[in-house]
């Protein structure tokens, strides 16, 4: 038996765009299913009424920068994933990965789109077991939304582990440590998530402020960082007395931070 294709919708004002995407899902995608497109919040909103997609490729800036977003707080049946389709760049990217959202950049990249719809799959398969799931992930969409329309400041960071989704307060972690193509996060109660994304996702994700990668597979929050030894070595030591190695080819930058406050 084939696996199940994951039913798609293609949302965008711009024909050409939705032409293409399509054509690319079609040619590259064999796990996608598109069953539909709408070039605008309404006509989008009464599709996924109907039809019941299990993931919505949405432009974000359709047409006025802000209906994607309307269209996610409007549609009454909050259970389908979210790929945004966006031209934004820089400050709206790092929002996007703290809120552990698929998107894709314009012009849209095949090994780009492959990933995303990889991604999907394993998701469908993990927010399928349980409805909740989609509350979080909803809620962290609205996060985003407050955070790139808005301009409201998000220390709020959503973590993707094997159950779903958890939203945590950046001050509450501790450190980070890569797992292999993974990054298991360390919390100031003890506690500790294995995230599906990497180390290097998570130093662009992070606040620079409070967060510091001082070795390739170390991240620090500055705010748990008791002191600072280069005896026998490099090391950044925590509050609760941890001692982390600190990268020689780091040690001059990590220095420089702290003296500089």
């Amino acid at each position: 038996m084939e696996p199940k294709r994951l039913r798609a919708l293609v949302v965008d004002d711009e024909e050409y765009a939705r032409k293409n995407l399509i054509m690319m899902l079609d040619d590259f995608c064999p796990e996608i299913e598109v069953i539909g497109e709408a070039s605008g919040k309404e006509q989008a909103k009464a599709l996924i009424t109907a039809s019941k997609p299990d993931v919505v490729f949405l432009d974000i800036r359709m047409p006025s920068g802000a209906e994607g977003f309307e269209l996610l707080e409007e549609v009454e049946e909050k259970n389908f994933l979210v790929v945004f389709v966006t031209a934004f760049k820089d400050y709206a990217i790092r929002a996007f990965n703290a809120s552990a959202v698929y998107y894709l950049l314009k012009p849209i990249d095949i090994d780009d789109l492959r990933v995303a719809v990889e991604k999907l799959v394993e998701a469908n398969n993990v927010f399928g077991q349980d409805p909740e799931n989609y509350v979080t992930y909803f809620r962290s969409l609205r996060n985003l939304s407050d955070q790139l329309l808005r301009n409201k400041p998000n220390n709020r960071i959503a973590i993707s582990h094997t159950k779903g989704l958890k939203i945590v307060e950046d001050n509450t972690i501790s450190h980070l440590e890569a797992s292999g193509n993974c990054t298991t996060i360390y919390f100031n109660d003890g506690t500790r998530y294995l995230d599906t994304r990497t180390l290097k996702i998570y130093e662009n994700i992070l606040n620079p402020a409070k967060f510091f990668r001082i070795h390739k597979s170390h991240i620090i929050n500055l705010n748990n960082l008791a002191e600072y030894i280069n005896e026998d070595g490099h090391f950044a030591v925590l509050k609760n007395g941890l001692r982390i190695p600190v990268a020689r080819n780091r040690v001059t930058d990590f220095v420089k931070m702290l003296k500089e406050g």
